[in-house]
This record gives structure tokens, sequence and C-alpha cells, in this order.
């Protein structure tokens, strides 16, 4: 479909009933839009607020969970948009946009989470030059390349995508993934060895560190001290389930669409909504009730509420 400025415009096939029920998938989307911001927000505050956790590894968790909320902003507001119109249509432009910010949050936030592996680990056995190592403009740097690095990356495979000739105007989901490569007339092998080296870099290559990191923590704390297995349990464990948690729905946003054509349009929408509604709301809760400091901050406030 094309509009009269001579701009394409893709039809978001990945909707199941919306005329039906559109209200109140609104109201639901909303409401876990507002729960995300909220939640995330939250800790994000308590952690600038509070110079007791202007650390490094507290700074990392605010900005993963600032992260996330980036994340549910490339999708949701758009989202609330196509469920009250009559037709869910993005430009191709725009499409494109929305692939590059998405995929460049996915990769920030494994690389954030390696970072973190990295921070974990020098804390633990190196504390004595654990300042040194992590200094302030260490950790800027750290989060200047998360965000900057898969930036750079994505970008390339964007521009190689919005530059192929276009056949197929229904992209089957409900925002541009990886499927605007099914949009093509023609697969391009260059596009897929440059996605093949991106999923490297940002993806199986952080997480192959963060496994080594703390396989490697957990292994040596077995044979230290109480103190040692503890910290490195009370730290180290919700970095793993963000971390497991992520992983799972990277990997079926990066196979959905080879089994599109296998599962039925209501499991691909209902999985497609667990992996941008799970990971964003679990991060909060996962480092709010597991990292101690943050956890005593909450309960301090809810206390405070309910005097």
């Amino acid at each position: 479909m094309t509009a009269s400025m001579n701009e394409t415009y893709v039809t978001l096939g990945g909707f199941v009933e919306v005329e039906k029920y559109k209200y109140l998938y609104f109201v639901i989307t909303f409401i876990i839009y507002v729960l995300i911001l909220f939640c995330n927000s939250t800790i994000v505050c308590i952690i600038v607020v509070h110079k007791n956790l202007h650390h490094p590894m507290y700074i990392f968790v605010a900005a993963l969970l600032l992260n996330s909320v980036l994340f549910s902003t490339t999708v949701y507001p758009k989202l609330l948009i196509d469920y009250i119109t009559e037709k869910q249509i993005i430009s191709h432009s725009m499409c494109h946009f929305q692939y590059l910010i998405f995929y460049n949050l996915c990769g920030a936030e494994f690389l954030l989470l390696a970072a973190m592996a990295y921070d974990r680990y020098v804390s633990i056995f190196k504390p004595l030059q654990y300042h040194s190592m992590m200094k302030k403009t260490t950790v800027c740097v750290v989060l200047v390349m998360a965000w900057l690095v898969p930036f750079c990356l994505v970008a390339g495979s964007t521009i190689l995508s919005a530059k192929q000739k276009v056949c197929n105007f229904t992209l089957n989901g409900i925002f541009c993934n990886n499927s605007v490569y099914k949009l093509h007339c023609v697969t391009s092998k260059t596009i897929s060895v440059y996605g093949v080296i991106v999923v490297l870099c940002v993806v199986f290559l952080p997480m192959i560190y963060i496994v080594f990191t703390y396989a490697r923590i957990l292994i040596i704390s077995c044979y230290s001290s109480k103190t040692v297995r503890t910290k490195a349990a009370q730290t180290c464990l919700p970095h793993l389930l963000v971390l497991l948690n992520f992983s799972f729905f990277t990997a079926y946003d990066v196979s959905s669409p080879r089994l599109e054509t296998d599962i039925s349009k209501t499991v691909r929408l209902v999985m497609t909504l667990q992996t941008v509604l799970y990971h964003p709301l679990l991060n909060p809760i996962i480092y709010g009730l597991k990292l101690n400091e943050i956890s005593k901050h909450l309960k301090n406030i809810f206390h405070q509420i309910t005097r």
C-alpha cells in the first residue's frame, strides 16, 4: 500500500480480532505499559536518590531498568494506537526505525548483563582492587559502549534492509522485528551473513562470557568461606534469572519468522506479547526482591505509604 507522498506503508497482520475487542486490548495494554513504567522508574529513582546505592552494580541495574523502559516504549505506544485505529499500518521507514531501536536495546541488554558479570567477578574475588578497576569513568565508558556498539552494528543491517526492494506489504507481527526480511522480494545473503555477525557480537559472545564468568564464580565460591558463597548467591542470582528470561525471549524472536507458517496467528500474538511483557515487568521484581539494599528501600517506602 502506498501513500500520496510515495511513502510505502506496511500492514501489521499479527493482530487477532482487534476490532471486536479493541477497547479491552487497549485498556489491558495501557495498564501493563503504566505498570512497566512505574515499576522500573521506581527502582531507578531509588538508586538515583540514595547515595549508598551509587555503586557500579546498582548503576548497572538502573541502566538495565532504564533500558527496559526504552524497550517497552519502542513497542507499546504504537501498539496502543493500532488497537483503536481501523487499519494497523506503519510506514516502511518508521518500521525500520522501530527495528533499529528494538534490536539496539536488545543488544544493550546483553552487554549490560556482561558488564554486571565482570563487576560481580571483580567485587567477589578482587575486592582490594575493585575501586581502582571500577572507577566512575570506567563505568561511564561501559554504559556508553553498551548502547553505542549494538546501535552501530544494527544500523548496518537496518540500512541494508531498508534499501531492499519490497514485494510483500503485510508483516506477520504486531511490531517490526526481524520479520521485516519477509517483506523483501529476494532474500539477501549479505543481510543474512551480516545478521549472523551482529547476533554473534551482541548476543552469543556476551552470553558466553556471562555464563563462563558466573560458572567460575560459583565454582570458586564453593571452595570459599560462607560469606563469599552468600555474597555470590545474593548478587549473581538476580542477574542469572534476568539472563535466562531474556535469552528465552530472544531465542523465540530470532526463530519466530521461521516458525510462523507452523503456528497459528493467535499463538504467535500471545508469544510476541510475552516477549514485550514479561521481561520489562520481571526485571524490577527480580532486582527489587533479590537485592537486599533495594528491597530495604522499597519496604521503607511501602511502610511510609501504609501508615
